[in-house]
């Protein structure tokens, strides 16, 4: 159970840190927009985002992630844009890469990953 809640909250720190790169502000309602989850699924996450001090809520419900969040949601962005590109790379479809890296991404050990980012940057080189 505990894996499964981090992936969830991994995914959503990803969704606020690309969604803050394209918007203003983020709000759950773009949140739940770009994940295509319910408004109420998403208050609930956000509410135990906020209980372990991953992003911040202003009352006009901007949302905004802390420095831990800011942290996950940048390395398991890496992780997905680096897996996806290698699956890419490899001759795997855009579509199925991109979906194959969400769930690789979670599940990759640390030493896995630099492995894997060591060898593409060689290979880009």
């Amino acid at each position: 159970m505990k894996d499964k809640y981090n992936e969830s909250a991994e995914n959503y720190l990803e969704t606020i840190l690309i969604l803050s790169q394209k918007l203003p502000v983020v709000r759950s309602v773009d949140i739940a927009n770009e994940l295509d989850f319910k408004k109420s699924s998403v208050s609930i996450a956000m509410k135990n985002l906020r209980e372990k001090q991953h992003i911040t809520m202003t009352d006009a419900g901007y949302i905004y992630l802390t420095e831990t969040g800011q942290a996950i949601a940048e390395m398991v962005y890496e992780r997905h844009k680096l897996i996806t590109s290698c699956l890419e790379y490899l001759g795997v479809d855009s579509e199925i890469a991109e979906k194959d890296a969400c769930k690789i991404e979670h599940v990759i050990s640390k030493e896995s990953f630099e492995a894997i980012k060591n060898h593409c940057t060689k290979l880009k080189q």
